[in-house]
């Protein structure tokens, strides 16, 4: 637990539970919203070829994790922890353009 503190530069075992409990909640509701999401768009799972359906459901995730990550980081009171977690991500993922 300390190396993990370490490395994300914070100082309680609560800040850890809370970043913890952040993205349970966050990967749970990116999970959740992605449904309305694809039937918003016209894609049904009853109608639509399993593998497009899916593929492109994990794609939505994918965007609507990065939005709540920091609102739900806001709600939490880790909004400073959770902006930089992100800032990184898109970088390695080389999308650090979206960020400037």
């Amino acid at each position: 637990m300390e190396k993990l503190k370490q490395r994300w530069g914070i100082e309680s075992n609560f800040q850890i539970v809370v970043i913890f409990v952040v993205f349970a909640v966050t990967g749970s509701a990116a999970a959740k919203l992605a449904e309305p999401a694809t039937e918003l768009i016209g894609l049904y799972r009853e109608t639509t070829n399993a593998w497009l359906y899916w593929i492109i459901r994990i794609l939505l995730i994918f965007p609507i994790y990065q939005v709540l990550l920091v609102a739900f980081g806001w709600l939490f009171g880790q909004f400073r922890f959770f902006w930089n977690f992100e800032k990184k991500m898109l970088k390695r993922l080389g999308l650090g353009f979206l960020i400037r």
